[in-house]
């Protein structure tokens, strides 16, 4: 109990100190309708059909004023590699990417999802972390998205959105934020802290990703399910406090103690990672690229399955 009250309070301790700094990891409506005239502050819209979340023509019918769009899917923030689903891309493609949207270095970015349910918000923990990785710390992600700013009743205009001109954005890549299979490897063997963000099914074996070769996860992980971190209130989806001090509480998680997020795409692990490293205020937290889908692909890499409530290591594939 002792151990769950401390967690709570530093928790929350950990939340009070990112909503005094300058710029926090997650802002509401309210607060970006007072900043949103910026003239250093870039909106991007990253909608796509990630829960039923829109796309390019969605976005033409109505966004946040002086926004830019960027389709999550389809614009290249990821891409297969080496037969491995939604990896990140090389520095210099993501360079081009954001300085394709009018972004460079001194820019403060806003990052807004649809709002429409757990999986969207996790295309925005993953941009958020993908300019963390560039080292490109002046990035946030507005709560509720585009839903939640259409429920607090702000204006909303119509068309291609704003032109920009071609930024300049130079990347500098920070190897602590990602995590090598290498490194993976290395704290399953050495009780490493090991977070599967999946819903329950995937992490027990019971159901299995297409872009993973087998079911089951990497043996010694603890399950975070992503979607529990997230509620919906009206018609928007929101990452709130409550939520994570209850999820939290729960676990044997060392804050002090490097933590590594992951899941089938490092998709939904985006938003574990988020939740550990920007808003519970862990020392370290990276993201496993790779996932499931690396991991699953060479069959002398142990998988671990629950079996009638019985946890077994399996050496090689079924």
């Amino acid at each position: 109990m002792a151990r769950f009250l401390v967690s709570f309070l530093i928790l929350f301790s950990s939340l009070a100190t990112a909503a005094d700094r300058d710029l926090p990891p997650l802002v509401d409506a309210d607060w970006l309708q007072q900043q949103r005239q910026q003239s250093e502050l870039v909106i991007v819209d990253i909608r796509s059909g990630i829960d039923n979340g829109g796309d390019r023509s969605t976005f033409r019918k109505a966004h946040i004023p002086g926004s830019v769009y960027s389709s999550y899917t389809d614009d290249g923030w990821r891409e297969s590699r080496d037969g491995v689903t939604g990896v990140m891309p090389p520095v210099s493609s993501l360079e081009r990417l954001i300085s394709g949207l009018g972004i460079n270095n001194g820019d403060t970015v806003v990052l807004v999802p649809a709002g429409t349910g757990p999986t969207d918000f996790g295309s925005a923990a993953r941009v958020y972390w993908t300019f963390k990785v560039l080292g490109h710390d002046a990035v946030t992600i507005l709560n509720g998205g585009f839903a939640g700013w259409n429920e607090a009743g702000f204006e909303v205009a119509s068309g291609e959105g704003a032109q920009r001109p071609f930024g300049a954005f130079k990347g500098e890549l920070q190897p602590k934020l990602l995590a090598t299979l290498e490194e993976v490897d290395d704290a399953r063997q050495n009780q490493g802290q090991l977070v599967d963000a999946r819903p329950a099914d995937y992490f027990t074996g019971k159901e299995k990703s297409p872009a993973a070769k087998a079911a089951g996860t990497i043996p010694g992980a603890m399950n975070l399910p992503h979607q529990n971190f997230l509620s919906q209130q009206g018609k928007a989806w929101y990452l709130n406090s409550d939520t994570i001090a209850g999820q939290l509480q729960s676990t044997s998680l060392d804050r002090d103690k490097r933590a590594i997020a992951f899941c089938n795409t490092a998709h939904w692990a985006a938003t574990d990672w988020f939740v550990l490293s920007e808003l519970a205020g862990f020392d370290e937290v990276a993201l496993y690229d790779g996932s499931m889908a690396e991991w699953s692909q060479d069959s002398n890499r142990p998988l671990q399955v629950e079996k009638k409530g019985l946890a077994k290591l399996l050496d090689v594939f079924n």
